[in-house]
């Protein structure tokens, strides 16, 4: 897999490119609360996969390959023109996106986004706010502090991305812990805004199937083969 560079101006749409192809190995992936439009290159298919809310170990047909871009969470909505509502742990397919040419995708993908998200309005930057809020406060809070009703905040949390905003810090937080180099669990649980060490291993295992150590030392569940 290779990740292309995200240039400036996509920056606030997108916030990774990737091109893929399946080599037979095992591969997992790892919960997100973004959401993700994937190119099938030989097929030319087009699909929007939600925010996934647990890891799934895979092994995909070898040869497969694909182009996969991570949208800023939040920024698809504005993309597919429709609620995020309802689609975790789903997917989308699309005979096509106005203004999103697909073989140039497949080809270009910087410059094919780049054409797509010119002319499109930013949504408002109220949901990343409330995003970096959720990292050290509650659902509580964080609603006090941008001076709305927890119920606002939840219908903007999954109109947006299709998850509640407790939903989308739990997920953040263990994104955090894989992105972590694996030292003193303590440390980790802290810094990523948990209670514990324990309060961490626990939401570890809900979303990774195993507690961190044994993620980290390679003692995963058996991965299955990927049909899609």
């Amino acid at each position: 897999m290779s990740s292309l560079i995200v240039p400036p101006a996509l920056a606030r749409w997108v916030a990774g490119i990737d091109v893929a192809t399946a080599t037979g190995s095992a591969a997992v992936d790892v919960p997100d609360h973004a959401t993700t439009l994937i190119l099938r290159t030989d097929k030319r298919e087009l699909i929007v996969m939600g925010p996934r809310t647990r890891a799934a170990y895979h092994v995909a047909t070898p040869g497969n390959s694909c182009v996969r871009v991570r949208m800023v969470p939040g920024r698809a909505r504005a993309l597919l023109g429709r609620s995020l509502n309802g689609l975790a742990d789903g997917a989308l397919p699309l005979h096509e996106l106005p203004g999103l040419d697909i073989d140039q995708l497949a080809a270009d993908p910087v410059t094919a986004l780049e054409k797509a998200l010119a002319d499109r309005p930013e949504p408002s930057d109220r949901l990343e706010e409330a995003a970096r809020l959720l990292v050290g406060a509650t659902v509580t809070a964080t609603a006090a502090r941008l001076y709305i009703s927890e119920r606002r905040l939840h219908t903007l949390f999954t109109d947006a991305t299709g998850l509640s905003p407790k939903h989308f810090a739990r997920i953040n937080r263990v994104r955090t812990v894989l992105a972590a180099d694996a030292n003193r669990w303590a440390d980790i649980a802290s810094a990523a805004g948990y209670y514990d060490q324990s309060h961490m291993t626990a939401e570890f295992r809900h979303f990774m199937g195993v507690p961190p150590a044994a993620f980290t030392a390679g003692r995963r569940p058996a991965a299955t083969l990927c049909t899609a």
